[in-house]
């Protein structure tokens, strides 16, 4: 089966897989630099947090807290089915998203509809993966909530807690993850433009998740945080 993409389109995606696979794993699987990410900055708080909630007694605002997380989280899992929900539909009509993207200056449209297919396809993959992950992670805060709500007051509990601050953990993982997904979405969007705007777009959205994630003015006041 040949696939009607062009030399310039499989370099494309080659980059637009080496930016959103390759980041993913330097990050999240080398200790050394994950450590120097936001990332890590927040797991500690997260355990500060967690180490100090069996000394309250009234636990309403730690369950406020995770509920407002388990909110944010709910909100773009839901927004994922939709936006799976309109892709599906323009796999139904593609004239329609030919007719809207061609009117576009300097947009190359695919000429073959298997073209345009192979590009919804992809942003249904992307947006199907935020949608299990963002899933996961609200079960989890769910879990958190749960466990908080279990802990024991006084010192003995500290083994608990630390166990609540690992679900916690986990859970910000994965909708980390679920919220790159999202980020790589939209450069995967630039594909239906053109190849070279999908490459623009991928090392654009590189760049900016890099400066977020270590070089951002939030992950020095998370850092000066733990070190205070």
């Amino acid at each position: 089966m040949n696939l009607p993409l062009t030399a310039l389109d499989w370099i494309a995606l080659a980059v637009f897989a080496a930016c959103w696979a390759g980041y993913a794993a330097v990050v999240d699987r080398v200790p050394a630099i994950r450590e120097r990410s936001v990332i890590t900055a927040m797991d500690e708080h997260r355990r500060r947090w967690m180490r100090m909630v069996p000394d309250r007694e009234n636990r309403i605002s730690d369950i406020s807290i995770i509920g407002n997380l388990m909110t944010s989280t709910s909100f773009l899992a839901n927004t994922s089915i939709f936006i799976l929900g309109g892709l599906v539909a323009l796999l139904g009509a593609p004239d329609l998203g030919e007719r809207v993207f061609g009117a576009v200056p300097f947009v190359q449209v695919p000429s073959d509809p298997a073209g345009w297919e192979l590009r919804i396809f992809l942003l249904i993959f992307i947006f199907v993966r935020a949608f299990f992950e963002l899933t996961w992670a609200l079960r989890q805060f769910n879990y958190t909530s749960i466990c908080v709500g279990g802990l024991p007051t006084g010192p003995e509990a500290q083994p608990m807690a630390a166990a609540a601050a690992e679900v916690a953990n986990r859970a910000a993982r994965h909708f980390n993850t679920g919220l790159r997904a999202y980020y790589f979405g939209l450069a995967a969007l630039a594909w239906i433009l053109h190849p070279v705007a999908l490459i623009v777009t991928s090392l654009l959205v590189l760049r900016e998740l890099h400066r977020r994630e270590f070089r951002s003015v939030m992950r020095d006041a998370l850092v000066s945080g733990q070190q205070s």
